[in-house]
């Protein structure tokens, strides 16, 4: 159920992020770039339907994604990068957001605020840059699967030997499509070399 890209054009996008230098811009558009890398992986598999459209020449049929049923959720903050590229190419789907924290103590996710709309057989794309001890993302896809969809993705960027672990322990029917499977997780349930807190570099946010 996971699928690690083997892109060198991907691959070379991720180690950018991880330049310590990199400034908030240039790191949301390339998080957005490996959003869109993900998308096209997960969704080629997707069965199209037909559809006729006026073009220059008249009307002709041709092949579309079902765009109205999909669903993509992001989990706050650091996945709304991700969000944004996915939607600017699918812009008939849906959205939905997810906040959860985590505790520093515990290492566990706490989830407080849910805005995501009807999922009822629809398929829906989690997408959340990091995948550390797969704490946030197991709770995700359990609240997510509460809401009866067709089928579940998972878009991330890095993630943990440790936590895609957890994952695919808790969640095997679900298709995980990741950038990068980094070394391991730190003592601080951190991922080593990873690319640290990917919403404060996204969005300046101090330390």
């Amino acid at each position: 159920m996971i699928h690690e890209l083997n892109n060198i054009v991907a691959k070379n996008l991720l180690n950018r992020l991880r330049e310590e230098n990199i400034d908030a811009l240039r790191f949301r558009h390339i998080v957005q770039e490996l959003a869109r890398f993900l998308a096209y992986e997960a969704l080629s598999s997707q069965q199209p339907c037909s559809r006729s459209i006026k073009t220059w020449q008249g009307d002709f049929s041709f092949d579309f994604l079902k765009e109205e049923e999909l669903v993509f959720v992001a989990i706050l903050r650091a996945g709304l990068p991700m969000i944004e590229a996915v939607t600017a190419l699918f812009p008939q789907a849906q959205a939905g957001f997810l906040a959860m924290k985590r505790d520093e103590k515990t290492h566990q996710s706490v989830l407080y605020y849910d805005r995501v709309p009807l999922c009822e057989g629809k398929t829906v794309i989690i997408v959340d840059p990091m995948v550390a001890t797969g704490g946030s993302l197991s709770d995700a896809i359990a609240l997510i699967k509460s809401k009866n969809p067709k089928a579940i993705f998972s878009l991330n960027l890095i993630g943990s030997p440790e936590g895609l672990a957890v994952v695919e322990q808790k969640h095997p029917d679900i298709a995980l499509y990741i950038a990068q499977i980094d070394k391991k997780l730190n003592d601080q349930m951190f991922i080593i070399p990873g690319l640290g807190d990917a919403g404060d570099r996204a969005y300046n946010t101090p330390q």
